[in-house]
């Protein structure tokens, strides 16, 4: 299969090219292909002649996102917007990645795929944008949420924590009132190769490590696991002022790969040992 990745250099565009690597692969990122351009865009689209597009491009930066507001639903949306129309035009079937910042976070239970989004910040509003615009431009898509990643190289909060646990601070404080599903590009990638194989699915799916944690949780096990000594305590939201909201509760429920009678991703403290112990090496910071 051809296959196209947008923001093919990012975190999860490293591991899609790996897990996908006996597919032919056309990488599109800045600054040889900017989803900007809308024109250029729908020319490499025509002339690749891909199966299926996976749309990773993205800005990403929640904080920045809400201070250039403008930005993020430049690159989010309108840049989303371009990538639909060229697949539309051309017959080809998108996978378009998405976030767990398009709901609100004060749910008491996790999201599922048929909840209705609700985002507060400039992150998850512009991608929500971006889904809806997808939705509306181009039929044969597939929407995966992801949320709280990290993969090769990051960046991401493991990267976060190994860098800060170089034996210079006793004591590392982490936030222990936001909940979430810790995720490894790997398995995302797993996962999006084998929807790769069932072009009769489409819409929204969520694709997160099994499970869940705070993020003080998963600060605690990286550092098991990584055979690191670090003392960690919890700390509040409110001890850790953002410019943009972090929502308190991040967990998505996969039910469609439920209903569908498609695999469960892998728990989250499984990918997490076997991104720290198998793969050591694109851990480092």
């Amino acid at each position: 299969m051809k296959i196209l990745i947008t923001g093919g250099k990012g975190m999860l565009g490293k591991t899609l090219q790996r897990e996908l690597a006996e597919h032919d692969l056309v990488i599109a990122d800045l600054p040889e292909v900017d989803i900007l351009q809308a024109a250029a865009f729908d020319q490499l689209v025509g002339g690749s002649h891909p199966e299926a597009v996976i749309h990773c491009a993205a800005m990403t930066q929640v904080d920045r996102c809400e201070q250039e507001p403008e930005s993020a639903y430049r690159l989010n949306a309108a840049g989303s917007a371009n990538v639909a129309m060229a697949c539309q035009r051309h017959h080809v079937r998108l996978l378009a990645i998405s976030t767990d910042y398009v709901f609100r976070g004060d749910l008491e239970r996790p999201y599922h795929e048929f909840d209705s989004p609700n985002p507060k910040t400039a992150y998850g509003k512009s991608k929500y944008a971006g889904e809806e615009l997808v939705r509306t431009l181009c039929p044969n898509h597939l929407i995966a949420r992801i949320a709280w990643l990290y993969g090769e190289k990051g960046p991401s909060f493991v990267h976060t924590m190994l860098a800060l646990a170089d034996g210079t601070r006793p004591e590392l404080t982490v936030v222990h009132d936001q909940i979430g599903n810790p995720t490894s590009t790997t398995a995302v990638a797993r996962h999006l190769k084998l929807l790769l194989k069932h072009p009769e699915l489409g819409g929204t799916f969520h694709l997160t490590c099994e499970g869940e944690a705070t993020w003080f949780d998963f600060a605690q096990d990286i550092f098991r696991l990584a055979g690191i000594k670090q003392a960690v305590k919890p700390c509040t939201t409110k001890d850790f002022p953002r410019p943009a909201p972090r929502p308190a509760n991040s967990r998505l429920d996969n039910m469609r790969l439920r209903l569908h009678s498609l695999p469960p991703m892998p728990h989250w403290q499984d990918a997490l040992q076997d991104f720290l112990c198998n793969g050591a090496n694109t851990a480092k910071p």
